[in-house]
């Protein structure tokens, strides 16, 4: 086994102090590369790299061997760096020094995918299990019926799947465990609004995102599918969703399976959003609001987990357009004698 404190995680290096540049050595896993030009023509290369703790962008050079490595493999390779800190506009952006990847028998020797493959917070199993209950306890047996015929087909790759590859829940099991906290906020919010229907909401709640189940693959650093850049997940959550209803017993009913079907097609809540229809029922709009609610609110909580307690601020977050302010409001308090 090798000894970790010899190796700096993301937390660790961005906590370091930005008065100097520090050296550092560091085991991480390859999660996407974007190749651009310089003003001079000449190609530079954005690697992101990250661990369980965060991320952060580098800068590579196309004469140097960061380049060389990281535009020839795929996501998902864990290698070993080299480097300085160092900021660029107020974001850590180290120069790395020297690259080079680690082989299977090093990744597994060394236990590394438990240190560098992000996943949910809360027990998997735990969820799948709450997920099962929320489906036991839809009303109208038409839906539950559809529900799980949908978690038959596609059970095993939504349990592991992210819910983004960049925005809320980007991460292993994200998909399960977003979709398991909409679920608490509907089952929350539905008694004070008695006009939606409860059964549709709940369905609702729990497919909404499941075309992302096929929208991703790859298990290290999931990317979109072909499938996915040709569909999107609304459209195929849309079509299993449908077939799923045609096999369940007993069927839908032709205008509640209508109903169903717009909640999976509106619940991105604005056309430019990928919504396919803006929301026109009741339950459509409790479940877009609820899934756009839980979406913000997981950026908040991976931001304060990953943000040095030496930051004020976490990086900047596209999806909610700002820096996050991770510091108590309270000081911690001291226990009395």
């Amino acid at each position: 086994m090798p000894d970790f404190s010899k190796f700096a995680t993301v937390a660790e290096l961005k906590a370091l102090p930005a008065d100097e540049p520090k050296p550092f050595t560091a085991v991480l896993l390859f999660l996407r590369a974007t190749v651009r030009k310089a003003r001079n023509g000449n190609e530079f290369l954005v690697a992101e790299l990250g661990d369980t703790s965060g991320s952060f962008s580098a800068t590579c050079f196309h004469d140097s061997a960061a380049f060389a490595l990281f535009s020839e493999q795929p996501p998902g390779a864990v290698v070993r760096i080299e480097g300085s800190t160092d900021r660029y506009q107020g974001k850590f952006s180290p120069r790395l020094s020297a690259v080079g990847l680690l082989s299977p028998a090093e990744i597994a020797e060394g236990n590394w995918l438990a240190r560098l493959v992000e996943a949910a917070p809360e027990d998997a199993t735990a969820l799948w299990e709450e997920l099962q209950n929320v489906i036991a306890a839809i009303p109208h047996e038409g839906l539950r019926a559809t529900v799980r015929q949908v978690f038959e087909n596609i059970g095993e790759r939504f349990r592991v799947a992210p819910a983004a590859t960049a925005m809320h829940h980007a991460y292993r099991h994200g998909l399960l465990e977003h979709t398991v906290h909409v679920a608490r906020v509907a089952r929350a919010l539905l008694p004070l609004y008695p006009e939606v229907d409860a059964s549709l909401a709940l369905a609702g709640v729990l497919l909404h995102d499941v075309g992302k189940a096929i929208e991703y693959e790859g298990e290290l650093a999931p990317s979109k599918s072909r499938v996915g850049i040709l569909q999107g997940h609304v459209v195929l959550g849309y079509r299993l969703v449908r077939k799923a209803a045609m096999k369940a017993k007993p069927t839908l009913e032709t205008g509640v399976l209508e109903r169903l079907e717009h909640i999976i097609l509106s619940h991105q809540g604005e056309l430019e959003w990928g919504a396919a229809a803006l929301a026109c029922t009741p339950e459509a709009l409790f479940v877009a609001m609820a899934d756009n609610f839980d979406a913000k609110m997981g950026m908040a909580q991976q931001a304060l987990r990953n943000t040095p307690p030496t930051q004020d601020f976490s990086d900047f977050l596209p999806g909610l357009r700002v820096s996050l302010l991770t510091t108590p409001p309270y000081p911690p308090t001291t226990p009395s004698n």
